[in-house]
């Protein structure tokens, strides 16, 4: 048991309370119930009258934090820590990985945006990365099970926050690096600069995979002198070829100056990347290269990307695609295989970078053959201004507004035609959408197959 909680309903007898002040939740109003649970202590930002023992730090996050780091790293010294970072990719990248790691025998743990998996043990988590006393509670239970590895997506965010103050990865990773989460970084090279900080946190005598095709790789390859690259042309492991079908996709590659081919039942282009992050990571860890090429046939991809369903006379696709530059792969890569029309239905998150949202809408309108705005998660924000927004971006006509999400599902539904695809985008694996401060259950995929049965 850890000696610090920051959540007064979890505490348990004997543990001190860490009073943190958020962004919508002051610890410091809980600190009584904390006490009442059981706590012997409280750190505090500042005077508090209680009946146990307060530290009053100047910032009580920090302070904890270093406390955390102190008392508790060495306990995860023996756990070997992969870290994935990128704007876009990272949970497939991560959860392949994950999945490869099983399917060779290994006792592995995965943590991101799906929730924490560790054999038959599950845990939906907040964020993609959780802070630093989730995270070194879930590689607590990850080493009670035994787990050799565990795989992490690491998100600028916990980069920045140092949520992962303390862990050292034997690998890290970079996918890509495009426009998200300006309302907090302000600028692109703020947002490159969190990323970047990934190669703090790995071993000096681990590695670091990038994505030799992104331009920022060459800041990573900069930083870190045990790169090894992946991509299209003069790579590390170098991707000569790939034919892409609707449910599999053929790959030519060479390592070492030999070839190699594979078959994975992964499709588009941005998931042959997703497929060499993983692949490039466990071959540089030692993991045979025809041993990972038997084991690919077995590999899906997480729920909620790229999920697809048999719809009538053609597809619907799920997938988690929501930002500018996620959407423009996915709606492109689906263009080029879709022998009949692309729809696509797609919004934006509320309460998050507006600046996204007319580029969104652009490039959905664009590449579509037509577009059903809908909510993604408006969260405080008024669904009518999100829209606004997003339209402002969308030079031609070939759209609609339905702000209902369920029913703007079954009207892409109701549109498709022979070798139609229908996208449904921004919400993949969630089972929810954010109204106001209410989480209402709402899943994608639960909706095409509700449709499909009604169909039959």
């Amino acid at each position: 048991m850890f000696k610090y909680e920051t959540n007064s309903r979890l505490i348990k007898p004997g543990q001190t309370f860490v009073a943190i002040k958020g962004y919508t939740v002051d610890g410091h109003d809980y600190i009584e119930d904390a006490i009442k649970n059981g706590a012997t202590a409280v750190i505090a930002q500042k005077e508090v009258n209680c009946s146990v023992p307060v530290t009053v730090v100047e910032n009580s996050a920090e302070y904890y934090q270093k406390l955390l780091v102190k008392e508790y790293k060495d306990e995860f010294k023996d756990l070997k820590l992969i870290g994935i970072t990128g704007t876009n990719g990272k949970t497939t990248s991560a959860y392949l990985t994950y999945q490869m790691l099983l399917d060779l025998g290994k006792n592995a743990a995965y943590i991101g945006t799906i929730g924490f998996m560790c054999g038959d043990y599950f845990k939906e988590l907040p964020n993609t990365s959780p802070e630093i006393l989730t995270t070194y509670k879930l590689l607590a239970k990850a080493k009670e099970m035994e787990c050799e590895y565990v795989v992490m997506e690491v998100s600028n965010f916990a980069l920045d926050q140092k949520r992962i103050e303390g862990l050292e990865f034997v690998a890290g990773a970079f996918t890509n690096l495009t426009e998200d989460h300006l309302d907090y970084h302000k600028t692109m090279e703020n947002y490159l600069k969190a990323k970047l900080l990934l190669t703090d946190y790995i071993k000096k005598d681990g590695v670091l995979l990038v994505n030799k095709d992104d331009e920022a790789s060459k800041k990573f390859i900069e930083r870190f002198k045990n790169t090894k690259t992946f991509g299209y042309g003069n790579a590390d492991y170098d991707i000569l070829s790939d034919d892409i079908y609707p449910d599999h996709t053929d790959i030519i590659f060479k390592v070492n100056e030999k070839e190699y081919k594979v078959t994975t039942n992964l499709t588009s282009k941005f998931n042959v990347y997703n497929y060499f992050t993983m692949f490039s990571i466990l071959h540089e860890l030692g993991f045979k290269i025809n041993e990972l090429i038997e084991k690919t046939k077995y590999l899906k991809a997480p729920k909620g990307r790229c999920e697809t369903y048999k719809v009538k006379d053609g597809f619907a696709v799920v997938d988690y695609a929501h930002t500018p530059d996620a959407v423009l792969k996915t709606v492109t890569a689906y263009k080029e295989l879709a022998k009949g029309r692309v729809i696509t239905l797609v919004g934006c998150g509320g309460d998050r970078d507006p600046m996204k949202r007319p580029i969104m809408g652009e490039i959905a309108s664009n590449y579509s053959d037509y577009v059903i705005f809908t909510n993604d998660n408006p969260r405080t924000e008024d669904p009518e201004n999100i829209m606004k927004d997003i339209l402002k971006g969308v030079k031609k006509d070939n759209y609609e507004v339905c702000l209902d999400r369920r029913e703007a599902i079954k009207k892409a539904l109701d549109m498709i035609q022979k070798d139609d695809i229908v996208l449904l985008l921004g919400k993949g694996h969630e089972d929810y959408q954010i109204l106001g401060h209410t989480k209402v259950h709402l899943d994608d995929s639960e909706e095409i197959l509700k449709y499909i049965e009604k169909s039959e």
